[in-house]
């Protein structure tokens, strides 16, 4: 059960469901018994247009149609404006939100700038703030999150980690994390192992109960020493 503006964190080892689970949340797995409910109302009972455009998602791969840096952000809501004579319009809104408007500005024709070939003259972390700002543009009820920032530099992974904080306020959110220090502050831990959740609770409640997720969080203190 879990409340609105909630943020839920997914952790576990490599193939333990954390995909899974997302997959199930947004029907492109069905489930074999039992149900999920959104606002009381079964998943089932939404189309699935209706369902998915509730979930705001950035993944840990990003995807970029051929076009220009607007579009990109403008496929989040199609019906945004881009009035930057008046002062930025939503998709430059957006665009500020994300943290993603400095380094389009410095591109040769900023939000007018065509991407080719999937956006692979843009950096890694420059196209998870394009993403992003997809997100903030489509105002989505519930987030979900791959946070891995594995190969995004310093500076720009405080610039996502930002973003993602902005998104999630208060907004239902569902969190695959990859760096157990960054979901400390989750108001619920959901612990898979081998596609089972073994332990739930809170970041103190886990770690006083010494099991799982207090040997996952050992093992991450460990291995950064």
């Amino acid at each position: 059960d879990i409340p609105a503006g909630s943020k839920v964190a997914i952790v576990g080892p490599t193939g333990a469901g954390k995909s899974t689970l997302i997959n199930l949340l947004m029907r492109f797995y069905p489930i074999n018994s039992g149900d999920i409910l959104l606002d009381g109302k079964s998943i089932y009972d939404y189309s699935r247009a209706s369902l998915r455009q509730q979930f705001g998602m950035v993944l840990q791969e990003t995807w970029l149609k051929q076009g220009t840096i607007y579009d990109n952000i403008a496929f989040g809501n199609p019906e945004a404006s881009h009035l930057p004579e008046a002062g930025g319009g939503q998709v430059i809104a957006a665009a500020k939100a994300a943290n993603a408007d400095f380094f389009i500005q410095q591109l040769p024709q900023g939000y007018d700038t065509k991407l080719e070939n999937a956006g692979e003259s843009l950096s890694v972390g420059q196209a998870q703030l394009l993403t992003i700002a997809r997100v903030f543009l489509a105002i989505p009820k519930i987030l979900i999150l791959d946070e891995a920032t594995s190969s995004i530099d310093t500076r720009t992974e405080v610039l996502v980690q930002d973003a993602f904080a902005k998104l999630m306020t208060g907004r239902t959110s569902f969190v695959i994390a990859h760096r157990l220090s960054t979901i400390q502050d989750a108001d619920l831990i959901l612990v898979l192992v081998d596609g089972d959740i073994v332990e739930y609770g809170n970041h103190h409640d886990l770690m006083a109960r010494k099991g799982k997720y207090y040997q996952m969080q050992q093992a991450a203190a460990f291995s950064s020493e």
